[in-house]
């Protein structure tokens, strides 16, 4: 056992599988007491089971950690209460959360359904925000605690998942809300953006040249949990790992303006727009037209 995280109290969402298992079993390692939350769903979200969450809970006891479950829905208010209220009750305190809670359901755009968007929106955005609302209500008393959330390298869009995507872009702009709204009190807030061998990882429909393990990601994640990246002033930031590479994203900002004397006209801008502002290459779209190209010349298109 280690003690990175000695006296701290984790709790960890979608800790039953996966990433989410390997970040519990990592913050223990490292000396914390970890609530392990998972619904115990599929992939798909059907299912619920709480047998995951229990074992992951128990194997951290055997390994001389202390852990408790709760099998709680994340995408829920009342849920990602329970989960705050199950730290404060086991352990008197709660020092970190990271929403790990994740489904898919992939569909094209224009085949997408509402019964697809909205529970993938449920789960991942509003999953997270639930046990930030709970979490950062009580580490704002404490004057001290660490929001994590994970996003995807799908936030810059994706093919085939539009609402996994379109959540994952939420989780980020949460997070870096929840940076500058929290910064005074001394909660901290980041976002990982995982790429490693998993169940979710399987439906990935671009092939990966970079993926890890899940136990590269809690790596990181138990650095982000600890004093010493609080030491580092470490707030409203993306990491990517993947395996041996680690990489911090880029801060929204402007690319290049242009101003008009007097108002803009559809006509001026056609004229000004493309030459002086231009546009931002989307590098997802570039590797989509490749894509497109290799599957005409195997059938034989121009």
């Amino acid at each position: 056992m280690g003690n990175f995280l000695a006296d701290k109290v984790v709790a960890v969402t979608g800790a039953g599988r996966g990433i989410g298992r390997a970040v519990a079993l990592a913050a223990a390692a490292e000396g914390a007491r970890v609530v392990v939350n998972d619904y115990g769903v599929s992939v798909d979200g059907a299912r619920p089971s709480s047998s995951v969450a229990d074992a992951v809970a128990e194997e951290i006891g055997t390994a001389g950690g202390e852990a408790v479950a709760v099998a709680d829905d994340v995408s829920t208010m009342a849920g990602g209460q329970r989960i705050v209220d199950t730290a404060l009750e086991a352990y008197g305190r709660l020092d970190g959360v990271v929403c790990g809670a994740g489904i898919l359901r992939e569909r094209m755009l224009f085949n997408m359904t509402e019964d697809e968007w909205d529970p993938v929106l449920a789960t991942h955005l509003k999953g997270t925000f639930t046990v930030f609302r709970a979490a950062c209500a009580v580490m704002r008393r404490q004057r001290s605690g660490t929001l994590i959330g994970f996003t995807s390298g799908n936030h810059q869009g994706s093919v085939s998942q539009a609402n996994y995507s379109a959540a994952k872009g939420g989780v980020i702009s949460l997070v870096r809300s929840a940076a500058l709204g929290l910064h005074k009190y001394g909660v901290t807030a980041n976002a990982v953006a995982p790429v490693a061998r998993t169940r979710m990882s399987a439906n990935v429909p671009m092939e990966l040249a970079e993926i890890g393990e899940p136990e590269d990601v809690a790596a990181l994640v138990v650095y982000l949990l600890s004093e010493r990246a609080r030491e580092a002033r470490i707030t409203g930031q993306v990491y990517t790992v993947a395996g041996p590479k680690i990489a911090v994203w880029a801060q929204p900002r402007e690319l290049r303006s242009g101003y008009a004397e007097g108002r803009w006209t559809p006509e001026r801008l056609a004229e000004f727009l493309p030459g002086a502002v231009g546009v931002d290459p989307m590098p997802l779209l570039v590797r989509v037209e490749e894509m497109e190209r290799a599957a005409r010349s195997v059938k034989g298109a121009p």
